[in-house]
């Protein structure tokens, strides 16, 4: 059985658009969890073509795997 790779799109609009923090972080779009990454990208694709007119929203992708995998070592849940 492969290992589930979750991953989060989110987006908002940005205080600076050469940065990465949000204007107001109540007001971030959840787009949703997606079980691969290709799911992911085609979500976060359509989000960010569909607000390409303003420049400061933007789109991401988290890996929620790498947060969840507490038995590596080195891993982000670690710290």
């Amino acid at each position: 059985m492969s290992k589930q790779r979750l991953h989060l799109v989110y987006g908002g609009e940005l205080v600076d658009p050469s940065g990465t923090d949000f204007k107001d972080v109540k007001d971030i779009h959840i787009v949703g969890m997606y079980p691969d990454y290709a799911s992911a990208y085609d979500a976060w694709k359509n989000e960010a073509q569909r607000t390409v007119d303003n420049a400061h929203m933007r789109y991401f992708i988290a890996h929620i795997h790498r947060l969840m995998d507490e038995e590596s070592e080195g891993s982000a849940a670690e710290n």
